[in-house]
């Protein structure tokens, strides 16, 4: 199998032979399971929402939560869709075989989009229904309050695995060898909204938990979601937005973009064989294993006993997804595909998962070492534990990779010497990772979920020692799950743009990338370069939205004494708008980085650079993402273990020490490390769909397009920056700078 090399800057079109009459009537079926997904969504929904939802005050508070989350939510989709119409028109422009696949590429753009906004707006409609009943069941004990949050997780699980599989049987259906080049659009709409919503949300949730914690826990000396606290209700809000349908949203387009890559390497590879048609049909049989399989985990997560640890739970819901997903793809890969060793690209992403799970869960769990290390630190204030953290989250950063590392060799070794089919092998890898993505996103939904229902007890004035004992416990379960989630995120990013970024040779032509041309290793530094100035755009609005925050919470401390004998209700709905208003702003700039940087380093220096630059932003996104996502982690759980009563508990140095860590911690884990997935793939999917238009640009000599291209890009790209520069939350809101008079310790 000697594969094919496409000329340079020709388009990915699968020149497939006659599907058999099994094949036909097996796409349909993958089409009716993709449906199975949704039908088993709607009776999650009705089973969680049959569930009492506790006290009138508890509803109160819930409905708090929820009138926000939708609130945003809704003008964010306002403000979005202007950058969705207006791509949805550049694509257009852009070369394809025909007009009519310009067209279709451009609807499934649309489409991609609004799914993706649908996974995330469904996944946190529910959340924000279930809170308030997860903690009303903690009354009655762990099992029942557990097996609630993870099934309303779950929710958001079966619609990214069903609506992310109906949306790509149906356009394979309909253009058969053509469904790569309209897939791109179809990936590409839900990777940009993935990362809007990723970094939208991601600002809001910590500017808003930053400031609670700031003033709340340190100056005020009240719980984290004292009713007190005016940030308290967009904390809550923030967990949805950010977490529920920012990961929902993110995990769609992997689940997207791995597919549309093993579909084009599946071809490439087989092409001129018999079993070409199975290699390319495969990846779609997987993703329907794959909705099973997610059922059957998602049915497994249930505590045997009211004292089994909640990760010991979901640790088994996981693993036995991951063994029935390997015995039903092995079938697949024997008696169809011909291919055993297409079987074990699969188990090997599956054991990928495990180990990044794993992984994950050592350097962020409160059970483990390093966690535990950060809290000794605690003892001798702020700096060491900031210290501590840091240096953890690095040292975790460096097996992620080299797990990663070692899963691409294991799956390079496979193809025996030929590239195009160990390409192939390497998206069957991301793909296996992905194959328990409905397990994977009602891990992450369960983390918000759980802690809204923490903060909902809490403010509501607590529901008994023993269910805030509960509470709390499945609050710390939930912070693992979210970092285990976001290191999965993070490896399936890395495996998907490793696999586009084969694709992306097939169109730009069979060639190396010689990092000793000028040009080239220019391309290679920018490329590491963006996500650094990603991140640092991201943190940056999380610091100075939640400077504004704190300013504001102070104030309503000082100019409303009440407050704090509980006489005068604080004014939430302020703190939510400033949140919403400084979200949705400055999530302008990190957009357009993104979009419009792949673009000048291709009509600016060419193809190859344009490979480089895509290399340079795989490396450094993971790195960094994993070490800011993973450090985040640990601080948090680091604090909620001295709130448990190590090292003098609550409102103790080193109680303070572990919540300044922990705020320096939440836009690192929150915000900057988990956008860092869905840049990576949309540079990846811009580079993908501007490569045949790069080429045939630079073939043609037509300068005058280059550089009307280059000095757009630019001009646009300076003036988003200036516009992120010149935020009005740059000053925090005022010219206050001291803290309102600290009130003793409340219990």
């Amino acid at each position: 199998m000697n594969g094919l090399t496409f000329a340079a800057g020709e388009a990915t079109s699968l020149d497939l032979p006659p599907f058999s009459t099994f094949e036909d009537v097996a796409l349909w079926a993958v089409l009716g399971i993709s449906l199975v997904a949704l039908v088993y969504a709607y009776m999650l929904v009705r089973d969680v929402l049959a569930k009492d939802e506790g006290t009138e005050k508890m509803q109160q508070i819930s409905l708090a939560i929820r009138e926000g989350a939708n609130a945003y939510l809704t003008r964010q989709f306002k403000t979005l869709s202007v950058f969705v119409v207006l791509l949805t028109f550049v694509l257009l422009l852009l070369e394809a075989p025909n007009f009519g696949i310009r067209i279709a590429r451009s609807v499934a753009f649309l489409l991609g989009a609004v799914f993706s906004a649908t996974v995330g707006f469904v996944g946190m409609g529910l959340a924000v229904r279930a809170n308030v009943r997860v903690a009303s069941a903690a009354r009655r004990g762990l099992r029942e309050s557990m097996t609630i949050a993870f099934r309303a997780g779950g929710v958001a699980g079966m619609f990214t695995v069903g609506l992310g599989l109906l949306g790509a049987t149906a356009i394979f259906i309909i253009f058969k060898g053509d469904a790569p080049l309209v897939l791109f659009g179809f990936g590409f709409g839900g990777a940009l909204l993935a990362m809007f919503m990723r970094v939208g949300g991601g600002i809001f949730t910590k500017a808003a938990d930053v400031g609670a914690d700031l003033v709340g826990k340190v100056e005020q000396n009240i719980p984290e979601d004292d009713p007190r606290n005016a940030a308290t209700i967009a904390d809550n809000v923030g967990d949805n937005v950010g977490d529920c349908a920012g990961m929902a949203a993110d995990l769609f387009e992997s689940y997207e973009v791995t597919l549309v890559a093993a579909l084009i390497l599946g071809f490439v590879a087989y092409q001129g064989t018999g079993s070409v048609v199975a290699a390319v049909l495969f990846p779609l049989f997987v993703r329907a294993i794959g909705v099973i399989t997610s059922i059957i985990g998602i049915e497994a997560v249930k505590p045997r006993s009211e004292t089994e640890h909640g990760m010991k739970s979901i640790n088994r819901g996981f693993v036995i997804s991951g063994i029935a997903s390997a015995v039903a793809v092995f079938f697949v890969s024997a008696f169809y595909v011909g291919d055993v060793n297409t079987f074990w690209a699969v188990v090997i992403g599956l054991v990928l998962a495990a180990a990044i799970h794993f992984l994950t869960e050592y350097y962020t769990s409160t059970e483990r070492g390093p966690v535990k290390e950060i809290t000794r630190a605690t003892r001798t204030g702020p700096a060491t534990t900031i210290i501590s953290g840091f240096s953890i989250g690095m040292e975790s950063t460096v097996y992620a990779i080299l797990t990663i590392a070692a899963a691409i060799g294991a799956a390079f070794l496979l193809g025996g010497g030929d590239p195009q089919l160990s390409l192939y092998y390497i998206a069957l890898t991301g793909m296996g990772m992905l194959t328990t993505v409905g397990v994977i996103v009602s891990m992450d939904t369960y983390g918000p979920i759980s802690d809204n229902a923490h903060g909902i007890a809490e403010m509501s004035g607590g529901l008994g020692e023993e269910a805030d004992r509960i509470m709390a416990g499945l609050d710390a379960v939930g912070n693992t799950t979210k970092a285990i989630t976001k290191g999965l995120a993070i490896a399936t990013a890395v495996l998907a743009a490793t696999s586009l970024f084969g694709s992306f040779r097939d169109i730009i032509g069979n060639v190396s990338i010689d990092i000793s041309n000028p040009k080239v290793l220019i391309g290679l530094l920018i490329g590491g370069a963006v996500p650094f100035l990603f991140a640092s755009l991201t943190i940056r609005a999380v610091g100075r939205t939640a400077g504004t925050v704190v300013m504001e919470v102070r104030d309503q401390f000082r100019n409303n004494p009440g407050i704090m004998d509980f006489s005068v209700k604080p004014d939430y709905a302020r703190v939510v708008d400033i949140c919403t208003k400084a979200s949705l702003r400055e999530l302008v700039t990190p957009g357009i980085l993104a979009i419009v940087t792949p673009i000048v380093v291709g009509f600016g220096l060419g193809a190859i650079p344009l490979g480089a630059y895509l290399a340079g932003a795989i490396l450094c996104g993971q790195l960094l993402a994993v070490m800011l996502s993973n450090s985040g982690g640990a601080w948090d759980n680091a604090k909620k273990l001295i709130e448990e009563g190590q090292y003098g508990g609550k409102n103790s140095p080193a109680h303070e020490a572990g919540v300044i860590g922990d705020t320096v911690g939440d836009p690192f884990k929150d915000t900057a490390g988990p956008a860092l997935n869905p840049l990576i793939k949309v540079m990846n999917l811009v580079a993908l769909l501007v490569a045949a238009s790069v080429v045939t640009t630079l073939e043609e000599g037509n300068t005058v397009v280059r550089v009307t291209a280059v000095v757009v890009g630019l001009a646009v790209l300076i003036g988003a920056l200036w516009f992120s520069a010149k935020s009005p939350q740059a000053d925090f809101g005022g010219d206050q700078t001291e803290p309102a008079e600290t009130v003793g310790a409340v219990a």
